[in-house]
């Protein structure tokens, strides 16, 4: 059904963009309403506005905390056209109907951002008193009741709204219909939503739900083509693309899984003393992963270790890549590629092809807390961080140097597949590897089976478990295939099966006291 625009209640925070729409308000002979900063603004335009205290018989109290917050106002936002009775009583109580509602809300995250960051020198205190006066009240009061009552008001909330809103005014001369009401309300409904949660993980941070920023991102599609993807954050604060098409749903799952993987090891831009690593991912499990002396080098060893897989991966490494291995990388096919940084020469390279995606990694800092959607509900839980409680040696003997750096290795990597998992690494590299099976002796098997696929010779190789050995199959299987050294979490009644047999046969075990399940 056609509603016309006869009268409009505009108050926001922001007024840039504002002038567009009162202009066209006004030539449509639209009745303005408008409070304080907003009102004067109008006025300023030379454009006639009448204070809501008209319609309050109260002023501003509170130092601005309640303005609106009145049956005048509330009654014009919420009274149904079609019902008689409501309508008797706006004219008893002589309250004007509103028609178009313009409301933005006081910046809450810009403030919370200001008062937190490292340029904010007042005190605690004064910082809670700052944050705590950016919390709306009357704002999203009036942006849901003018959404709820959508079959009679327009409502904006978004300043992104400004310009289609203008439009939509001058091609249908100040008339909406029951399809666009009803569109611009559900957008209010996030705004207020979104609000609200970061309201939330202000005052709840161990039970917030997740901090969105306020942004949607549709994507080509989900997990498949007949599924609607959305992203919802703000992606600019851990990658800067540089290149290449957008990313889709599952590149992101995959990105999200390097980015954590390589999180892990220091920056090989800020301590080259350290190992270049370099990791392949493919639907979110590592399938080629090394540690080296230069970026080339940890690609090549990286690649090795599963050329098949590596086809059509996200690739991810700690340092800068220069042009030699971008021309090495730029061989195979590849997703999506995210480095610390890139040469310019590097670059040129890379972007011989226009859909390859290049990210730069701006933040290697992991988020507090992780989300899944389970059934009707949101699970929630803190960030798996750290690799071991303890380093307790319980085999036939100690672990030697290279042993331990490649246990340490190891035990990274096998955190980062699926679960039940298996990690084979020998010099850094991985070998092969066993992911999302239901036992893990078929772990095992499968990260043996891949280790001989591409001839690698495991002898003197070293086996991570990202959760205990039940029974000593596990330790007997992998000494079999040459394996010299064990790291599992422990916690098994028979944890003794294994060690005993480690102790036999002069193999070293480490036990972390921690585990890391991934599901």
């Amino acid at each position: 059904m056609q509603k016309k625009i006869r009268s409009a209640l505009v108050s926001v925070y922001y007024k840039d963009g504002l002038e567009p729409v009162v202009k066209e308000l006004h030539r449509l002979g639209v009745t303005l309403y408008s409070t304080g900063g907003t009102q004067q603004f109008i006025e300023k335009l030379q454009i006639p506005c009448v204070p809501v205290e008209k319609l309050t018989s109260y002023p501003s109290i509170l130092g601005g905390r309640v303005k609106t917050l009145h049956p005048g106002v509330f009654g014009g936002l919420l009274a149904r056209r079609d019902v008689p009775q409501d309508m008797t009583e706006m004219k008893q109580y002589n309250i004007p109907e509103i028609d178009l509602v313009i409301v933005d809300l006081y910046p809450f995250e810009e403030t919370l951002a200001q008062a937190q960051s490292g340029t904010f020198k007042g005190s605690p205190g004064e910082a809670e008193k700052m944050i705590i006066e950016k919390i709306d009240i009357g704002g999203p009061s009036m942006i849901r009741a003018a959404a709820k009552n959508f079959r009679d008001l327009l409502v904006i909330a978004a300043k992104e709204d400004y310009e289609p809103l203008v439009k939509l005014l001058s091609d249908q001369n100040g008339e909406t219909d029951h399809d666009q009401r009803r569109a611009f309300a559900a957008k209010a409904f996030e705004v207020v939503t979104l609000y609200d949660i970061a309201i939330n993980n202000y005052f709840n941070p161990s039970r917030s739900m997740p901090d969105y920023g306020g942004q949607e991102q549709v994507l080509r599609y989900g997990e498949n083509p007949h599924q609607k993807g959305i992203f919802y954050g703000d992606l600019n604060n851990v990658v800067e693309k540089l290149h290449g098409k957008e990313l889709s749903y599952n590149n992101l799952v995959d990105v999200d899984a390097a980015v954590q993987l390589i999180g892990e090891f220091p920056s090989f831009n800020s301590d080259a003393s350290g190992d270049a690593v370099f990791a392949i991912i493919k639907h979110t499990n590592v399938c080629g992963i090394a540690g080296r002396k230069s970026i080339k080098e940890a690609w090549e060893a990286a690649l090795a270790g599963d050329p098949e897989s590596a086809f059509g991966g996200v690739l991810i490494c700690n340092g800068t890549i220069d042009k030699s291995t971008a021309e090495a990388i730029r061989e195979i096919f590849f997703e999506v590629l995210i480095a610390e940084d890139f040469d310019a020469d590097a670059r040129t390279v890379l972007e011989s092809k226009k859909n390859r995606i290049l990210l730069k990694l701006k933040s290697r800092q992991p988020a507090s807390r992780q989300y899944k959607t389970v059934l009707n509900g949101v699970l929630s839980q803190d960030t798996d961080q750290g690799n071991y409680t303890e380093w307790k040696e319980t085999g036939g003997r100690t672990t030697t140097a290279a042993e331990k750096e490649d246990l340490v290795f190891a035990n990274i990597v096998c955190k980062h597949l699926k679960s039940n998992a298996i990690a084979l690494v020998k010099n850094k590299q991985l070998l092969g590897k066993g992911c999302g099976q239901t036992s893990r002796i078929d772990a095992l098997r499968q990260a043996v089976e891949k280790a001989g696929q591409f001839k690698f010779d495991l002898h003197g190789a070293v086996l991570a478990s990202d959760a205990f050995f039940p029974f000593n199959d596990c330790v007997q299987l992998g000494h079999e295939a040459g394996i010299t050294a064990f790291i599992q979490p422990g916690g098994s009644i028979r944890d003794k099966d294994s060690i005993d047999y480690c102790v036999q046969k002069g193999l070293a075990m480490v036990i972390t006291g921690l585990r890391h399940f991934r599901h």
